[in-house]
C-alpha cells in the first residue's frame, strides 16, 4: 500500500535496517503460514488470518469512522477487498505447494504489475526506463518459472494470479492515499478483506486446533510489526537507499526453505528474484525521484 510521506528523511542506516527487520518479520509470516501446509483449506487460513488481525485495528476505528468516505470510495475499499481476498487465497494456496524462496521471488511481480495499471488506469506517463525495467522484471520471471525446463505446478499459476491481484489492491490504494490517512486505508482494507472472505472459508471449513488458530495469531501479529517497520524504512531514508535491502528477503526466504523445510536452494530463483528486485528499484527510485513522495515499492512485502 503507498504510504503517503512528503520527503523522507536522509538516514540511510535507518532506513536499511528498518526494511531489513521488514523482511525478517514478513519471511516469519511466510515462514508460518508454509507450515500450516494443507492442514487448513487456503479460504479458512485467509479468513482467520484476517479476523485474528482485526484486533490490531481496533486503535485507529474511531479514525475509520471519521473519514467518512463517499459511496464511490466505499466502492473502492470493497472492490480493493475483494481482490485482495482472492489474491490471499491463492497465496495460501501456493504455500502449500512450492517453495518460501518461489513464492518471495515470485511475489516481487506485484509492483511490475501496479507500474503497468498506473499507466493504462492512472493516466501516468510510460516512459522507454520504464518499459525497459518491466521487460527486466519479467524475464527474472521467466528464469524463476523456467517453462519447458521443468513441470510448472498450480502454485506457480496461483502465485502469478496472487501477483496481479495485489498489483489490483495496489492500484487502488494509490488512487485512495491522496484523500485518505495511511491508516484508515488499512483499517479498510481489513475489514473488508474479512468479510469477503467470510463464505469462502465457511464454505470448505474444517475444525482447526488452539495451536493452528495461535500460528494464524503470530502470522496477523508479524504481517502488522512488518507494516510499521516498513513504514519507518520510508520515513527515514529514500526508497532508491532501502529498496536494494528488500532483496535480502529472498535470502531470508531461501535460508528458512532450507533449515526449517528442508527445501533445495534453488540459484535459478535467486538470480531470477535479483534482477526483479533490480527492476523494481529502479522503478521506484525513478517513481520517488519524479513524485518525491514514497510509493508501494515491493510487491513481496506489503500484501499481508
Amino acid at each position: 500500500m503507498a504510504v503517503p510521506v512528503s520527503v523522507p528523511a536522509n538516514r540511510p542506516l535507518s532506513g536499511v535496517i528498518w526494511m531489513i527487520v521488514t523482511g525478517l518479520c514478513f519471511v516469519a509470516v511466510t515462514a508460518l503460514v508454509k507450515s500450516l501446509g494443507k492442514e487448513v483449506p487456503a479460504a479458512q487460513g485467509a479468513f482467520l488470518r484476517y479476523i485474528l488481525g482485526l484486533v490490531f485495528i481496533l486503535p485507529i476505528l474511531g479514525r475509520m469512522l471519521a473519514a467518512r468516505p463517499s459511496r464511490p470510495e466505499l466502492g473502492l475499499f470493497w472492490l480493493r477487498g475483494v481482490a485482495h481476498a482472492l489474491g490471499m487465497i491463492c497465496w495460501f494456496y501456493a504455500l502449500a505447494r512450492i517453495t518460501i524462496a518461489e513464492v518471495t521471488a515470485m511475489n516481487y511481480l506485484a509492483p511490475v504489475y501496479v507500474s503497468l495499471g498506473a499507466v493504462v488506469l492512472l493516466g501516468e506517463t510510460f516512459a522507454i526506463r520504464r518499459l525497459t525495467a518491466i521487460v527486466a522484471a519479467l524475464i527474472g520471471a521467466v528464469v524463476i518459472l523456467r517453462p519447458g525446463f521443468r513441470e510448472l505446478s498450480t502454485g506457480h499459476l496461483a502465485m502469478i494470479f496472487t501477483a496481479i491481484l495485489f498489483a489490483i489492491s495496489y492500484l487502488i490504494a494509490k488512487k485512495m492515499s491522496g484523500r485518505f490517512d495511511a491508516s484508515v486505508i488499512v483499517g479498510w482494507l481489513s475489514v473488508t478483506v474479512a468479510v469477503v472472505l467470510a463464505p469462502f472459508a465457511v464454505a470448505v471449513w474444517e475444525p482447526v486446533t488452539a495451536e493452528q488458530v495461535f500460528r494464524l495469531f503470530l502470522i496477523a501479529a508479524c504481517a502488522t510489526v512488518g507494516h510499521y517497520c516498513m513504514t519507518r524504512a520510508f520515513r527515514a531514508a529514500p526508497v532508491s537507499v532501502t529498496q536494494p535491502a528488500a532483496f535480502l528477503q529472498l535470502v531470508w526466504a531461501v535460508l528458512t526453505g532450507m533449515v526449517f523445510f528442508g527445501e533445495p536452494a534453488d540459484t535459478w530463483v535467486m538470480l531470477g528474484g535479483a534482477i526483479i528486485v533490480g527492476a523494481v528499484s529502479f522503478i521506484s527510485w525513478r517513481e520517488a525521484q519524479l513524485k518525491r513522495r514514497a510509493i508501494t515499492s515491493s510487491g513481496g512485502m506489503n500484501q499481508y
